[in-house]
């Protein structure tokens, strides 16, 4: 079972675009030492979509020998091509990785019956633990709560969900619907802020983007939840309310998470989208670095 605090790492390429291993590397061991729960890579922060097929395995190759079982991987094998991912996931198995995350099919937006065939035949096809990744936001799809706990009850193999939605209650559906009858299907949520309120409705954690940040502000939130310190985890909601500001600071957000993780490691990398060289300028890193500072 997936439970806790799960950071999706930015991937950091070089200005030719291709991988920066040693800044990768130091980002992956500030979090071990930090203590996530898991690693996840190649999500949307991970920038999935700016790699080719051979480039994921990779990097998952890389990821996995450099975590070298210190903490879970989950690895992102997201693709409209139902080949592509099962592909993807058997070098996750063959490479170590513990689990692997699957947004819904996009562009267009599919019903439940092509939804439904996507994720069974994957998950017919997958030997490790899959978590579906609901981002309607993104993808023009949303899973309900029938579908997921229809392939939750259908396959073993289908193992949680990342749920990115603006609204706990989706969650909550999720918990009510499916927990019953597996009380091992973990129920994440990707929005930092309801690292709480996930947790009060019976979810499992989150994987969460500013993690990359300050991982242990969200791994003393979830241990002060589970030790019912509740003046403690007042104090924690509002260091985790300032932090959500950096969301706000650049569009793509992205570009503002790795100014702020080059900022927290002390790093000088190349903080641009893969291919692009599209920078903050010098005034919003000083809000990063403002936003970052929760002393």
């Amino acid at each position: 079972m997936f439970k806790g605090i799960y950071t999706p790492m930015i991937s950091i390429f070089n200005n030719d675009g291709g991988l920066d291993k040693e800044s990768t590397s130091a980002l992956i061991e500030k979090l071990i030492s930090d203590g996530v729960d898991g690693i996840v890579i190649l999500g949307t922060i991970g920038e999935f979509y700016n790699l080719s097929h051979d480039e994921k395995k990779d990097y998952i190759k890389f990821v996995t020998e450099t975590v070298a079982g210190r903490t879970k991987v989950i690895a992102g094998t997201s693709s409209n091509n139902i080949k592509e991912v099962i592909d993807l996931n058997k070098c996750a198995k063959d490479e170590g990785a513990d689990a692997v995350l699957i947004v819904t099919p996009y562009y267009f937006s599919l019903n439940e019956q092509y939804v439904y065939e996507y994720y069974s035949t994957i998950a017919k096809n997958t030997e490790l633990p899959i978590i579906l990744y609901n981002f309607p936001a993104k993808t023009a799809t949303n899973l309900s709560d029938e579908l997921v706990f229809k392939l939750a009850t259908e396959f073993e193999n289908i193992a949680g969900i990342k749920d990115t939605t603006d609204s706990i209650s989706n969650v909550r559906k999720f918990v009510e619907k499916i927990k019953k009858v597996r009380k091992d299907f973990s129920i994440l949520s990707g929005f930092d802020e309801y690292l709480i309120p996930n947790l009060q409705v019976g979810g499992d954690g989150i994987i969460g983007g500013l993690s990359n940040i300050n991982a242990k502000l969200f791994i003393d939130t979830y241990k002060a939840f589970i030790e019912e310190d509740f003046e403690k985890l007042s104090t924690l909601q509002k260091d985790i309310n300032k932090l959500m500001k950096l969301y706000d600071l650049a569009d793509p957000f992205i570009v503002a998470m790795k100014e702020a993780v080059g900022m927290t490691l002390n790093l000088e990398f190349n903080t641009s989208l893969r291919n692009y060289t599209i920078k903050v300028d010098e005034t919003v890193k000083k809000r990063i670095m403002d936003t970052i500072n929760l002393k």
